[in-house]
């Protein structure tokens, strides 16, 4: 079971191990070592810290067994899209593999939904890569629809992601 709740600027420690570690179990294995050093060096306790005191960021953190295991960002948009109206955009979703398939994503992407039309928002963007098929479906599942190409940089290597965009 997951208890999720926001997060704090106290769970940054967490948050950056987290992001580290859910990055390479879906990802890591596509890049060069120093593409994906460069890249996890990114994810930084005072970056984290920022975030998480910047009101413009929404940030849930799951937590199983007293550890952190899924979470996701919400902050405006920094994608190369052109919003029809108020916007926000879903930076990062991830859940460890031993919780896929239980349902914890679906409880995750409720408080997603929510907190972006709490704050008003009327479309709601993300990135995915174009070969992660699985997330690729749960966004379609709730009705994200591919608006665009986006290359997503890690380390030197451009990766190719879809942008998706759902109108709320």
């Amino acid at each position: 079971m997951i208890a999720y709740r926001d997060a704090l600027p106290a769970d940054a420690p967490a948050l950056v191990d987290l992001a580290r570690t859910s990055f390479t179990e879906t990802f890591g294995h596509l890049y060069r070592p120093e593409d994906l050093a460069a890249f996890l060096a990114g994810h930084t306790r005072e970056r984290w810290t920022a975030e998480l005191t910047d009101p413009a960021y929404a940030i849930r953190i799951g937590e199983a067994g007293g550890q952190a295991v899924a979470y996701a960002k919400l902050a405006p948009p920094s994608l190369p899209v052109e919003p029809q109206g108020p916007a926000i955009e879903l930076r990062q979703f991830y859940l460890l593999k031993p919780f896929h398939g239980a349902g914890h994503a679906d409880a995750l992407m409720r408080w997603v939904l929510d907190t972006a039309r709490a704050r008003g928002a009327h479309e709601l963007f993300l990135s995915v890569f174009v070969d992660n098929h699985r997330a690729r479906r749960f966004y379609e599942r709730y009705g994200f629809e591919e608006i665009g190409v986006y290359a997503f940089m890690v380390g030197s290597h451009a990766d190719e992601d879809h942008l998706m965009r759902l109108a709320l």
